[in-house]
């Protein structure tokens, strides 16, 4: 069984080899519901004899499910869309108890997750190699795409579903074997995703999941020789301890890590349209999205006017209940983060920012309960404060006064992180001109915070290294591999072959 009843409660176990199996470590790891802080189930910590066996399991598979041509993995790779649509609204609920994002957002969740595996499953028979042409007479030069082998996804607690999506679908349909380790804080919808995987019938061994911290059990996972690549969602700081325990096997990565997102507001810009995209780019999912936006660089010929219709729009986004259908923004994760992004709004404050809205907890009722903290928005912030400077990944948002373009890409470019970047003008030179100059993965241009199943999701600097989606994301998972094969030249007079004798 995936999970057994003890005191009313759920324990999930281990999905490894095809089977649900039980730790002889005899440890458990209790998830919360981040709204009330009821602990909700109770899932495997698991120990090195599990990892290993995650591990070894994935190595026997992978040969097969290579050898198996693409569309037979593609296949499937749909029946599971099709088994997760059907229980669509479950796993929005799980998604909603274990994260704390709105319902709503919780179905726009499970819908990217099937679009991800989608995408997957339909690139089965379009990545391609080469053939090239040869130095010598009598010879083929082709470059051949093959999998990694066994790779492993660290998943973050933000979008816990929809980066099983983003990272299994790509690895499975290009021929790899995958260990998914979900973050501990989320790990449910994963555990119960992987009983899909189960009643689909996928060979065993070809995805597995293990669940515990990420420093024991991810840290075995990155280690172990027979990792062969892995995927990371995660902080910087677990990008950079990752990128160090994967040096001694020289273990391919991809990071992506955090993000300080600017938003650009220059003098020309729409105003109306700027104040929407700025509220949905920061208040999303209380905030917690990689690409959010992070602070507001705003021309000073308009900032009063953007200011006072920011805050005005900010009022009227309603925190609470997040499966009431009127309720814009939830809970934070966790405890730590709520800490946090007090503490960066307080030094803040300290150094002469002010509270234009918000700035703390909300008391009574539900919110005596939980992880909540009001919509913030902090203006007369400088470049030098904690707001502007570090990664808030909550729903606080920083306004900072500039004089012009020059001075927005000179604060964009001076920060460690490179993920994202918005920028709102009319001006078409300045468009283009940021195109060049920012030192981001990705830039919005009078754009609201969105995204596309077929383009590509990477950062720069400390925001990580290679990406995710499209056809970029798909060739992540694929290393290259060059033969040269010569070959008996057909003689048309006598029939015979013939080999140049002189090479």
């Amino acid at each position: 069984m995936m999970k057994f009843h003890k005191d009313g409660m759920d324990h999930y176990h281990l999905f490894i080899d095809g089977k649900w199996v039980e730790s002889k470590s005899g440890k458990w790891i209790e998830v919360q519901n981040p709204a009330n802080e009821q602990v909700i189930a109770k899932v495997t910590d698991a120990d090195k004899d599990d990892v290993q066996a995650a591990l070894q399991s994935a190595q026997r598979a992978q040969q097969a499910w290579q050898a198996m041509p693409s569309v037979q993995r593609a296949e499937y790779i749909m029946k599971l869309v099709e088994a997760l649509r059907q229980k669509r609204d479950y796993f929005a609920r799980l998604l909603v108890m274990e994260q704390g994002k709105t319902y709503g957002e919780a179905l726009g969740e499970v819908d990217d997750t099937m679009a991800y595996f989608t995408f997957a499953a339909e690139s089965a028979n379009k990545y391609k190699g080469d053939l090239l042409q040869p130095t010598h007479e009598d010879e083929l030069v082709m470059v051949q795409k093959v999998p990694y082998g066994v790779t492993v996804g660290l998943c973050a607690w933000n979008y816990p579903l929809a980066l099983v999506g983003r990272k299994l679908g790509p690895a499975l349909v290009t021929g790899n074997t995958m260990i998914i380790k979900p973050h501990e804080l989320t790990p449910i919808a994963s555990l119960e995703f992987f009983q899909l995987i189960h009643e689909v019938g996928f060979p065993p061994g070809v995805a597995n999941i293990v669940t515990g911290s990420g420093t024991e059990v991810g840290q075995m996972l990155v280690t172990s020789p027979i990792t062969k690549l892995v995927s990371v969602t995660g902080s910087v700081r677990a990008g950079q301890a990752i990128y160090k325990s994967a040096a001694d096997n020289i273990t391919a990565l991809s990071l992506e890590l955090g993000g300080k997102a600017p938003f650009i507001v220059l003098e020309d810009a729409d105003v109306d349209f700027a104040v929407e995209a700025a509220v949905n780019a920061r208040f999303t999912n209380c905030g917690q999205v990689c690409i959010c936006n992070e602070m507001v660089l705003i021309h000073d010929k308009v900032a009063d006017e953007f200011t006072e219709k920011l805050v005005n729009r900010v009022k009227k986004l309603k925190v609470g209940d997040p499966f009431d259908p009127e309720v814009n923004m939830g809970p934070k994760a966790s405890p730590g983060d709520l800490d946090k992004i007090d503490r960066i709004v307080q030094e803040s404050v300290a150094k002469g920012a002010k509270v234009a809205i918000g700035g703390k907890r909300p008391t009574g009722g539900i919110f005596d309960k939980g992880y909540w903290y009001e919509p913030t928005v902090l203006v007369d912030v400088k470049p030098d404060m904690a707001a502007a400077r570090q990664e808030i990944f909550g729903p606080v948002l920083p306004i900072v006064r500039i004089s012009g373009f020059e001075e927005a890409i000179e604060i964009v470019n001076a920060s460690p992180y490179g993920l994202s970047a918005y920028l709102f003008t009319e001006d078409y030179n300045k468009m283009i001109h940021a195109t060049n100059v920012l030192q981001v993965g990705t830039v919005f241009l009078n754009q609201n915070m969105t995204g596309c199943i077929n383009a590509y999701h990477g950062g720069h600097k400390l925001s990580g290294i290679g990406g995710e989606d499209g056809e970029y994301g798909i060739e992540g998972y694929l290393q290259k591999r060059t033969i040269y094969m010569r070959y008996k030249r057909f003689n048309q007079t006598n029939g015979n072959s013939q080999v140049d004798e002189k090479r």
